[in-house]
């Protein structure tokens, strides 16, 4: 789901973005008349963005990364077709094959929503 990676420290940071395109086909019943992209997109590309953070790493490298849940997550606006869902991640936490990720998506400067991720590490 990530058009760009605009900064990246492998197994620390990633600063990634999305482009909200009114032809994704997300928007044909997400809300007629009303186009929104789905909140659970945006978790999904704070994912995708931690992922290329962890799976950067040499150590990471031919491993999959799982979502084992979500925590504290709060939405603050629409996000509509024509934005660029800029994504901030941070790894917080790896123990053995768990860890955490703090994510944040803005549109502009504009806060969009935030939340942390708990993922599970596991060979293909």
């Amino acid at each position: 789901m990530l058009d760009r990676v605009l900064e990246l420290v492998p197994g620390e940071y990633v600063v990634a973005e999305k482009d909200i395109l009114a032809t994704d086909d997300v928007f044909r019943g997400h809300f007629p008349g009303y186009p929104v992209f789905p909140g659970v997109l945006q978790l999904e590309a704070l994912a995708q963005a931690g992922a290329v953070a962890l799976l950067s790493q040499p150590e990471a490298r031919g491993k999959l990364v799982f979502f084992a849940g979500v925590d504290d997550v709060r939405f603050r606006r629409p996000v509509v077709p024509g934005d660029t869902l800029r994504l901030e991640v941070r790894l917080t936490r790896i123990r053995g094959p768990v860890g955490r990720c703090e994510g944040k998506a803005f549109v502009g400067s504009d806060a969009a929503c935030a939340g942390t991720i708990t993922f599970a590490i596991v060979e293909p």
